[in-house]
């Protein structure tokens, strides 16, 4: 099960520098970071470790299975992000 990051990301790539795996897209200085709304979580790359989640302090990330259900799209939205 891969964490998912919601709409009250801000960008500040703090997951992004704390992830294992480098499942978390874009990076800083990466162009499309710019048009984005929000970071992502390639589900496939992500080991659930739970770095990323523990560093958030906007409470952006979310087990899968944990996301309210107001933002349960995210999953998806974060999948198609990779695809």
């Amino acid at each position: 099960m891969a964490y998912v990051i919601t709409d009250a990301c801000i960008k500040d790539f703090v997951c992004a520098e704390q992830c294992a795996t480098s499942a978390i897209a874009p990076l800083a200085g990466d162009p499309a970071a710019e048009t984005v709304p929000h970071l992502f979580i390639n589900p496939d790359e992500c080991i659930d470790c739970g770095s990323c989640a523990s560093v958030c302090e906007q409470n952006a990330i979310y087990l899968a299975d944990e996301l309210p259900q107001d933002k349960a799209h995210f999953a998806e939205e974060n999948r198609a992000h990779f695809q």
